[in-house]
């Protein structure tokens, strides 16, 4: 995996931390990008949805060549906007040939077996 996306929908700024969060470590641990988009604002004539907390973004593994945070771009929080962000595949394979820590080349395969059903 490349680019894993993750939409959502909060209504609070604790649950959008929730996404914000688990996404970003997802960008880490699997050593990928992880672009993550919400809503924002309010749906008036929706029952139930009288606020929503959102903010997107776009998370890369923290490691060289990617932003020391883990962060390639991000929206203002809870405010209606596109946000575009280029990233670099090529980036990821270098990545996974000589980065700090190989996360996907130090799998124990010896415990677990992917099959397919």
């Amino acid at each position: 995996m490349d680019i894993l996306f993750v939409p959502f929908l909060t209504d609070t700024q604790n649950g959008y931390s929730r996404v914000r969060h688990c996404s970003q470590a997802r960008a880490i641990e699997n050593e990928c990008y992880v672009a993550i988009a919400g809503s924002g604002g309010n749906l008036p004539n929706v029952q139930n949805m009288d606020i929503q907390y959102a903010q997107s973004m776009v998370f890369t593994p923290c490691d060289f060549s990617f932003p020391s945070n883990g962060i390639k771009a991000e929206a203002t929080p809870n405010t209606e906007m596109i946000l575009i962000a280029d990233v670099d595949i090529d980036l990821l394979r270098e990545l996974h040939q000589f980065g700090a820590v190989k996360n996907l080349k130090d799998r124990r395969k010896d415990l677990f077996e992917l099959t397919k059903k």
